[in-house]
């Protein structure tokens, strides 16, 4: 926690007060043009599967990121990082087999979906190592971005940063009934953001929050064509516990039409969104006016944000060092290619309906305290560590509850809440974002700052198994800065 004090110190004390910091720099260009001496690698696009029955094995594997050895990871049905995106159908009866070839145990949640507890994948849901979990429920979430990745308590860090985790993409009448790009894998592209450090043997150095190398779909200094049109970009942030303020190197606009939850009323346009971990965002971009053969990046201003944003720490090393961290870096480098067939060259006005749930409609409110933190110890909740059988929250079939989430502690932190999809009615330092004006199930919560969201806990009810409220930084969870609560 070190550089996160020194931080604090120097906002209280001024220029009288040093950090030290390594002069390495990030790898990739902090300018706005695309430097010509990168050795670009394709972007990895995960295979799709479709249907209403899917298959998943988790495994070890290895993948070459850098020369020498092979780094040791993770994958899904035989990927050497990440997983097959599944592709699902609102209304849909599916059956998901999970099996686990590893030696360990894991736990596959399936995050933002609006399921029975017992299907959840949380820390209850185990799948010992060789054992098979097939859990079958009902979509009933709205077309959108979702993802599924380990969940088992204290392990949850190690899985994900070893490469497990896949999308999930839902479609819905209303959402298909757009002139939105939907051809998988050529204008609309699933992209996880997310940085690993090495160790010298190339395996992966896990110790710390932040990693060095940036990996897009799993590629470092990822490269991909994409056509001269709309093209749709659906974002997850699926790091550890790095925060990505997300924007195109020429500055141009691009339009946010969905977040967590499914699709927004209207198109948002915007030059910069902050995507935090376990927040997905769903942008078109316009390519019609670019030149065939240029290229463009995009890219994360993550310098001089304010103090509390994950990755704007000074260090270079150390738990809280990265060479990326307080820089500007690529995420992907785009290349403008010929159009397709039946290109979308207009923008719609209108995405979709929704209402949302608000003061008036609230039944009940409680408070959840960010806490914990100092001189290095655990966060927590309300100064409770995670339990495995403790119930923290016990809430009522079809309340309607506002929560509000304080965080005057320490450090920023990534709220994420299972089974709903919350609205955000307030933020304490001013206006909700436009870009948060949709449904929501994972929301930043800076430091200094309170939060309201108000969500439905409706369908399902369960007196014994319980759903998950946590940070959804990995290290903060597996720490314990996690809770349960009952629908009954």
């Amino acid at each position: 926690m070190y550089y996160r004090f020194c931080l604090l110190i120097l906002i209280i004390a001024g220029s009288n007060f040093a950090c030290s910091k390594s002069d390495q720099t990030a790898t990739g260009s902090s300018s706005g043009t695309t430097t010509t001496t990168t050795a670009y690698a394709d972007l990895f696009i995960p295979p799709a599967i479709t249907g209403t029955s899917f298959n998943l094995t988790l495994d070890k594997s290895t993948k070459q990121f850098k020369t020498g050895a092979a780094t040791a990871t993770y994958g899904y049905n035989g990927n050497s990082f990440w997983g097959p995106t599944l592709i699902m159908n609102q209304g849909d009866d599916v059956q998901i087999n999970v099996t686990n070839a590893l030696s360990d145990q894991t736990t596959v949640h399936w995050h933002g979906f609006h399921i029975p507890a017992i299907m959840d994948g949380g820390p209850h849901q185990i799948i010992d190592a060789g054992g098979k979990w097939s859990p079958n429920f009902k979509i009933k979430n709205n077309a959108g971005t979702y993802w599924y990745h380990p969940h088992l308590h204290m392990k949850t860090y190690e899985q994900l940063a070893k490469g497990a985790g896949g999308f999930i993409i839902i479609k819905d009448p209303a959402e298909s009934a757009l002139a939105l790009p939907r051809t998988y894998g050529i204008d609309d592209i699933p992209m996880v953001f997310t940085s690993r450090r090495f160790n010298t043997d190339n395996s992966f150095d896990i110790s710390g929050a932040y990693g060095d190398y940036q990996l897009t779909n799993g590629t470092m200094n990822a490269q991909v064509t994409l056509p001269k049109q709309y093209v749709r970009l659906r974002m997850l942030n699926a790091e550890i516990e790095r925060g990505y303020d997300i924007g195109l190197s020429d500055n141009r606009q691009f339009y946010i039409i969905g977040n967590d939850g499914g699709l927004l009323n209207a198109p948002i346009s915007v030059k910069r969104v902050k995507i935090m971990p376990g927040e997905r965002v769903e942008i078109l971009v316009n390519l019609g006016a670019d030149a065939l053969g240029s290229s463009i990046d995009l890219k994360a201003y993550n310098s001089g944000q304010s103090f509390g944003f994950p990755g704007a720490e000074p260090a270079t090393t150390g738990d809280f060092g990265s060479l990326l961290n307080n820089k500007d870096f690529s995420l992907l480098n785009i290349k403008v290619g010929a159009s397709t067939t039946n290109a979308i060259t207009a923008l719609p006005a209108k995405l979709a309906n929704n209402t949302y749930w608000t003061n008036a409609d609230v039944t009940n409110s409680r408070t959840i305290n960010i806490t914990g933190g100092q001189a290095g110890s655990a966060f927590t909740f309300d100064n409770n560590t995670y339990g495995f059988t403790k119930i923290n929250q016990t809430i009522n079939l079809n309340a309607i509850e506002k929560w509000t989430i304080v965080n005057n502690n320490i450090f920023g932190h990534s709220f994420h809440v299972h089974d709903v999809q919350f609205k955000i009615i307030a933020r304490s330092s001013g206006v909700v974002g436009d870009h948060e004006s949709g449904w929501k199930d994972t929301v930043y919560v800076p430091l200094g700052e309170t939060v309201t969201v108000i969500a439905k806990f409706d369908d399902f009810s369960d007196g014994v198994n319980p759903y998950m409220y946590h940070c959804h930084f990995s290290n903060h969870e597996d720490g314990g800065m996690m809770g349960q609560f009952l629908v009954k």
